[in-house]
């Protein structure tokens, strides 16, 4: 029946709502067959329609084909878009380098589409004031400009924005500028004690 593969496709990714699944390349191929083969059957069909003799049952035909092509169109537009969705929000959480479980889920488009726009991001994030502004960082707004932190490795001299250097060792705590900590945080070498 027309329409049943890309409604499976639908609801592979409905189920996924929290995570993206894996690139489902097989069922996107299958539902682009079923639509160049519906739109070729409503083209021969439409060109004996032309003769007088044609049915009117035929014209009802072709108007259901051509139904199930904008639904099987619309359906893997709504799955494409999602996806880029759900990539665009992991940039913001992330960062520009994806997990390695997550990246193994996309498509070679996908992984092409998250570059690009991480480097049109940080483009614009470079161009605004004299030093550029880092969008990603406070997604919420801080309660206090400086945070208590703890080492959880021993990282080795970190050097802040005003020159200054200090030593990282595990388990060692700092009293620091959110700003300073943020990246360091998303990458397990602090945590922030609330």
């Amino acid at each position: 029946m027309y329409g049943e593969k890309a409604y499976t496709l639908i609801k592979e990714l409905s189920r996924n709502e929290d995570n993206l699944p894996p690139y489902n390349t097989e069922l996107v191929k299958d539902i682009s067959t079923e639509i160049q083969q519906l739109v070729e059957e409503n083209n021969q069909d439409a060109q004996h329609s032309t003769d007088e003799n044609a049915e009117t049952s035929l014209l009802s035909t072709i108007r259901i084909r051509n139904a199930a092509v904008k639904r099987n169109v619309r359906c893997l537009m709504s799955y494409h878009y999602n996806r880029l969705k759900c990539l665009r929000t992991m940039r913001w959480e992330f960062g520009s380098i994806l997990p390695a479980d997550i990246k193994a889920n996309l498509n070679a488009d996908e992984i092409e589409w998250f570059s690009k726009y991480s480097r049109l991001l940080a483009n614009y994030m470079r161009s605004i004031g004299e030093d550029g502004v880092n969008l990603a960082v406070n997604l919420k707004p801080p309660k206090a400009l400086y945070i208590e932190v703890q080492c959880l490795v021993d990282y080795g001299k970190f050097e802040l924005t005003d020159g200054s250097t200090l030593l990282l060792k595990k388990d060692s705590r700092h009293y620091l500028p959110r700003s300073e900590c943020e990246d360091l945080i998303r990458q397990g070498v602090f945590k922030h004690i609330v």
